[in-house]
């Protein structure tokens, strides 16, 4: 699309603070309820269990378990599937430490897959070149909020008897196929952090469908103490993880504006696209062919054929028009960081690390061609629900101008 570039410059909202979230007087009232209640643990008061009631119906799935964080939630997901010490669980490398985190907790190895270099996914072909015989499940993150190809991905777990965990922290509501993402693996794992679709500050939702795996969230959660039961005791090493009726209350109402929040970013990015879909050089965020995504950010790719100064170089001039991106996404891939490359885990010991076979812990830049690719090209544009079809313009405007200064001479 043709349109001229010359805007004055304007401040955008930010999900870090009240011009982009949508928090108001509904949270506030649930909020004041829930303290005039007296009641603020989650083993006896009503909103974690509203809320954990209302996302299993959205989903439509038979189990919720709200928890304290998105990495406790992936840590949940885990535990579930009571692995053995030394077992592997193939996941990305482009990822957030919360979600790699619990698998080494849980004494297993996490074993990383390439990716597709256009959407920062695993893919069914990456994932199979990194399982092995103890692998014993499969973790996907919906990065960006664009699902995975789950339908390969699942053809794949089927045929190797293995578990999948969808991270959906980026993804409610997303869909492969006309299945919400976390309904679709073993486990679904959503975070509520601060930037998320939905926000509890900090908070975590994990859904399954399977009643044994939902016995083990339930009691993973709560320290392994078995509420409810005849003679209940700690059945195994377990932590608290529960939420509290603060944060129920606000996701409660956080859940009843979500359906509008997701279909707000999808309507504005599908503008935005419109917009930058000419640019020479530049990749608007490729769409599943199946399903939809739902934009927790909107990533774009740079051909480095076109911009020899790539995403660092477009993001410093796109600051000068307060838009504050972020190139590259994350800084390295998770196994350059000093807990995995150096095996940083408890005390001197290197554990789990020891029980890993050679071949599991070696990291070659070769390996991965579809990160680093990725990795290079990429530069993420914050997005939130409170964007306006004006921002919108002035930060498709912003880049096609920044586009133009960079690209390399004809």
């Amino acid at each position: 699309m043709n349109i001229d570039t010359a805007l004055p410059q304007r401040t955008l909202p930010s999900d870090q603070d009240a011009s982009g979230r949508t928090l108001g007087e509904r949270e506030i009232a649930y909020l004041s309820e829930a303290i005039a209640s007296g009641t603020l643990t989650s083993t006896k008061g009503r909103f974690v269990r509203a809320l954990e009631r209302t996302f299993a119906d959205t989903l439509g799935v038979k189990h919720a378990f709200a928890c304290s964080s998105g990495s406790a939630a992936v840590h949940c997901a885990i535990a579930a599937l009571d692995l053995e010490p030394g077992d592997e669980v193939v996941t990305t490398p482009i990822t957030d430490m919360g979600a790699l985190a619990p698998i080494l907790y849980q004494g297993a190895i996490p074993v990383f897959a390439d990716v597709d270099p256009r959407t920062l996914n695993v893919t069914a072909e990456t994932i199979e070149a990194a399982l092995s015989e103890r692998t014993k499940a499969i973790v996907v993150t919906h990065l960006f909020g664009i699902p995975c190809e789950m339908h390969a991905i699942e053809v794949l777990a089927k045929k190797k008897n293995l578990p999948i965990i969808e991270d959906c922290a980026q993804a409610f509501l997303a869909t492969h196929r006309d299945r919400y993402v976390g309904t679709i693996g073993s486990i679904g794992a959503f975070s509520l952090q601060q930037g998320k679709h939905v926000t509890t500050g900090e908070g975590g939702l994990v859904v399954t469908n399977d009643d044994a795996l939902a016995r083990r969230i339930f009691l993973f959660i709560n320290k392994a103490w078995g509420y409810g039961d005849i003679e209940p005791d700690h059945y195994f090493l377990a932590l608290n993880y529960r939420m509290s009726e603060l944060q129920g209350a606000v996701g409660v109402a956080q859940l009843e504006k979500l359906e509008r929040a997701v279909e707000r970013r999808v309507l504005l990015a599908n503008i935005l696209t419109k917009w930058l879909e000419s640019v020479p050089g530049l990749s608007t965020p490729l769409q599943p062919l199946e399903g939809r995504g739902v934009y927790w950010r909107y990533a774009i790719r740079l051909d480095p054929a076109f911009f020899p100064g790539g995403p660092a170089a477009f993001a410093a001039k796109l600051k000068d028009q307060s838009i504050l991106t972020a190139p590259r996404y994350i800084a390295k891939p998770a196994f350059e960081c000093a807990v995995i490359r150096d095996q940083r885990t408890f005390g001197k010991s290197r554990w789990p690390f020891t029980l890993a076979r050679p071949e599991a812990v070696r990291y070659d830049r070769e390996r991965y061609p579809g990160v680093y690719a990725g990795l290079d090209q990429v530069l993420v544009i914050p997005w939130n629900d409170k964007l306006t079809i004006g921002d919108v313009e002035y930060i498709a405007r912003s880049v096609i101008a920044t586009a133009r200064d960079l690209r390399r001479p004809a």
